[in-house]
């Protein structure tokens, strides 16, 4: 924006060689001079104007995320930016004195016009100021000869009277500047927002509708003064951090600052869209208007902007300043100057003090040389990052927030892998930083293969230690697919799947053994996730108990082995020992078939 003002600038200048008026240094008492004597016209060059100007100003949503209006928090940072970049006492004298733009006149091209009623009401209030200081000193002074008590008392009303008039009137001016310049637009609205009740109150809207356009004829003015359009750009950041009211609130103000066709302001929202609908759609006073929050954003932003994938170039050079800005931690432990041996005088019983010297120098000596391994280790590690020759890089996200966390988490995972494994074994630093990525990217993914090698482990089937996680996934995926109700907030962190397919099955493909020796080692992998999945698991496993069955279904069959038992037990034991035995046989069928066992006789 900054390159396309500077070339219409350019332009406009070949076009009508007419340089813009400045409004600092010596433009200042120039400005001053306008703003009081004369009238600006919005004429027909004006309009054919092309060079513009842009005023950038930030608002931070999260700054007032506590306040219950905060749309109010973007009139006043508006309010205050403005007042910042043009200084205090300009505004003021407008705020006073000032007068709003008028339209041209016909064809006439003559942008500033006399203000005539204001020249004649100062030199009005400037005569009897001096009419009144001259009464006085006519009153007061040597009286010619002839001249009576009466007259000078009459000259000493008439001068006082005129003196007090005209020296209220310029005052009154010159308090009411001073007011405006001590008392800014934001402190006046945040008088208002502090006060109880202030919703309901009808002049609340109407006061701040008025600072708002008091505002807007300002820019207008200097406009016209400095010849060159104005527009102010207000980048709002971390809208979506706040209360979903709170971004109905700043997305109504905005829509009311660009109410007005000729409002000079560009808002610039660098939100997050799918967490921007999800609020609108919540939101209880957007019921029915916003109940499809991609819709109202669609009819909201006239110029839509998604940030492009990134380049490989551009991803390494973000990658490879996230490393450098970690010098700190690289060669600190390199750099840290060595503690100088205390030593003592020589003696007979010195003995000990020596050894304790040479003990205290081994295990320095011995320290430094863990430090050096461990500066050395994390910077091949962090090199891995940005090495175009190597396919790490191309899975870090492109978010400059999650690359600076990879590299936060890589010198703490090495550091502690070192003290782990030692200075042989183990896995490498290329290795513990693809671990990060994995961690950082995946972790659902990750910790199913986690809770689910954990649950072989206690189940006594662990698989083998040169198994590759990878098909440990593959074998329970079908299982993660009947959970995804449950944990689709935590499947939400995943990246692509397919790049996950590729990061284990191809390029990383670590083992069991790898991954439980790294996992001792891991900080960036929230173990919560693991914790529900297993709880989840654990639930989905138990069998519900089959439900009881009604007995009246087995009556009949009790009644028909009541009159079939004795006559064959009759006619084949006639020692009457079998019928029992039989009874005894067939219990157990008669429990599973009919839910409860056949009384016997």
């Amino acid at each position: 924006m900054q390159q396309e003002a500077t070339q219409r600038e350019a332009e406009e200048l070949q076009r009508v060689q007419w340089r813009p008026r400045p409004v600092r240094g010596w433009g200042f008492p120039q400005l001053l001079w306008y703003l009081v004597f004369l009238q600006p016209v919005i004429t027909e060059a004006h309009l054919r104007r092309k060079n513009v100007k842009f005023l950038f100003i930030r608002f931070s949503a999260w700054q007032y995320a506590g306040t219950d209006k905060l749309w109010a928090g973007l009139v006043t940072t508006l309010c205050e930016g403005i007042r910042q970049h043009y200084g205090a006492l300009p505004f003021s004298v407008y705020s006073v004195l000032g007068n709003k733009p008028a339209a041209t006149p016909g064809f006439c091209q003559r942008e500033w016009h006399c203000r005539r009623r204001v020249c004649l009401a100062l030199l009005a209030l400037l005569a009897a100021l001096g009419l009144g200081v001259g009464l006085l000193y006519l009153s007061v002074g040597p009286r010619a000869p002839g001249h009576g008590g009466a007259n000078g008392s009459l000259l000493r009303v008439f001068g006082s009277a005129a003196t007090t008039l005209s020296g209220s009137g310029l005052l009154m001016a010159v308090y009411s500047v001073g007011k405006h310049l001590f008392v800014s637009q934001r402190k006046k609205i945040e008088r208002l927002v502090s006060r109880e009740k202030f919703g309901s109150q009808l002049g609340f809207m109407c006061e701040v509708k008025k600072e708002v356009e008091l505002l807007t004829d300002f820019l207008c003015f200097l406009e016209i003064y400095q010849r060159r359009r104005l527009r102010v750009v207000l980048e709002v950041t971390g809208l979506d951090t706040c209360y979903p009211e709170r971004v109905v609130g700043v997305l109504n103000a905005i829509n009311t600052l660009l109410s007005d066709s000729h409002a000079p302001f560009i808002f610039i929202l660098v939100v997050d869209p799918s967490i921007l609908a999800a609020c609108l759609e919540s939101a209880g006073s957007m019921k029915g208007t916003a109940d499809n929050g991609y819709l109202f954003l669609n009819r909201t932003v006239t110029l839509p902007f998604s940030v492009p994938i990134m380049g490989r170039r551009t991803k390494l050079q973000f990658l490879h300043d996230a490393v450098q800005s970690r010098d700190d931690l690289l060669y600190r432990e390199m750099t840290r100057k060595l503690r100088p041996p205390g030593g003592g005088g020589g003696g007979g019983g010195e003995s000990a003090r020596l050894l304790a010297v040479e003990t205290q120098a081994g295990t320095q000596r011995a320290q430094n040389r863990i430090d050096a391994e461990a500066a050395r280790r994390i910077q091949e590690a962090l090199f891995c990052l940005h090495d175009e020759r190597d396919c790490l890089y191309e899975y870090v996200p492109d978010n400059v927030v999650s690359m600076r966390r990879i590299v936060n988490t890589v010198p703490i995972t090495v550091r502690l892998l070192q003290q782990q494994q030692g200075d042989f074994g183990g896995p490498s630093p290329r290795q513990a930083v693809a671990w990060v990525v994995l961690a950082n990217q995946w972790p659902c993914r990750l910790s199913w293969v986690l809770q689910c090698l954990e649950d072989r482990q206690q189940a006594g089937g662990a698989p083998e230690a040169r198994a590759r996680l990878w098909d440990v996934f593959c074998d329970n995926s079908r299982e993660l697919h009947t959970m995804t109700k449950a944990l689709q907030n935590v499947l939400d962190l995943d990246g692509d799947p397919e790049l996950f397919e590729r990061f284990l099955g191809t390029d990383f493909p670590f083992t069991v053994a790898e991954a439980q020796s790294l996992l001792r080692c891991t900080v960036n992998l929230d173990h919560s996730i693991r914790r529900r999945m297993g709880l989840i698991r654990a639930v989905s496993a138990l069998k519900p108990p089959s439900p009881p069955k009604s007995p009246a279904r087995d009556a009949p069959h009790a009644a028909n082995g009541a009159n079939h038992a004795p006559g064959a037990g009759r006619a084949d034991h006639p020692s009457g020992h079998a019928p029992a035995r039989a009874s005894e046989a067939h219990h157990p069928r008669d429990w599973v078939h009919a839910g409860k066992p056949r009384p016997t006789a």
